[in-house]
């Protein structure tokens, strides 16, 4: 399979891991911190050398993408995470059109150099950080006519930590699909070429193990 497969997939897995943990995060109020950590970090890079530098250059960073992808491709059903493949779908419809707003853009990419400032104060996950990435994604993506519909368990829903963390996570899985369309990624690959995309994630992940 080709580099260029590779580079597909990583970037695919990264919208996976962000969508599977905005589910889980509805659903539970937790969410594991690594996979959460590599997705928020993604945010800031931004002239990557390869697919995988945007996140952290380690393809254990995806695993927890590769393994949701793998499965919801394989049997277009996971019992975890039934709602990750409608989130996925949506995160590829909302980076089309923040595309076709430069003006939009602009103001994303100012904010973020002043959150990355942040970042490098608190940790990553801080509240702070997720509180200004998701005033970025209200102020921004948010006012899309689209949006997407977040399903969990309302006492979680209504806690601005976890609103703030789901929007900046919704917003990294949008980061990497504006990666997947950069590395050649299409819409025809999701619905037609399903086999190469979970042939290639398993590949990655037993090259893990």
């Amino acid at each position: 399979m080709s580099k260029n497969w590779n580079d597909i997939t990583l970037a695919m897995a990264g919208v996976f891991q962000a969508a599977g943990l905005v589910e889980q995060l509805a659903k539970t109020g937790y969410v594991p911190s690594e996979p959460q950590k590599a997705s928020l970090q993604s945010l800031f890079i931004q002239s990557p050398q390869s697919a995988l530098d945007v996140f952290g250059g380690r393809t254990a960073n995806l695993e927890l993408g590769l393994k949701i992808m793998s499965d919801l491709l394989h049997h277009h059903q996971n019992r975890d995470y039934p709602d990750t493949l409608r989130y996925v779908l949506g995160m590829l419809h909302l980076q089309k059109k923040m595309m076709g707003r430069k003006d939009m853009l602009e103001i994303i990419g100012k904010r973020l150099e002043q959150c990355e400032r942040q970042a490098e104060h608190f940790d990553i996950t801080h509240e702070n950080v997720l509180a200004s990435l998701g005033g970025l994604y209200g102020d921004t993506i948010s006012t899309f006519k689209f949006r997407i519909q977040v399903m969990g368990d309302f006492s979680y829903l209504q806690q601005t930590r976890v609103a703030n963390q789901i929007r900046a996570l919704l917003f990294a899985g949008i980061r990497a699909a504006t990666l997947w369309r950069q590395v050649g990624g299409t819409r025809f690959q999701v619905v037609l070429q399903r086999k190469k995309l979970s042939e290639c994630a398993d590949r990655l992940l037993k090259e893990l193990n």
